[in-house]
């Protein structure tokens, strides 16, 4: 029982991660069809895709500016 678990616990956590990174990739800045190409990767590949765009995806997030953050 232990190991389900652990295996629940993991899947859980892969998913946020996910999650988190299809929002970043979301809000990043580049052409649509390459992020939608990475957004594919990340879906379908989990591990692989995550680790490849956290090496080689966009960096840059574009900001909002009437967000209450710009106005600062």
């Amino acid at each position: 029982m232990h190991i389900e678990t652990t295996w629940i616990v993991a899947a859980v956590v892969l998913l946020l991660i996910e999650l988190w990174a299809i929002n970043r990739l979301r809000k990043s800045e580049g052409k649509a069809s390459t992020r939608g190409v990475w957004m594919v990767v990340i879906v379908f590949v989990p591990v692989i895709g995550l680790i490849l765009w956290a090496l080689t995806g966009p960096k840059q997030i574009s900001h909002n500016p009437n967000s209450a953050q710009a106005r600062q």
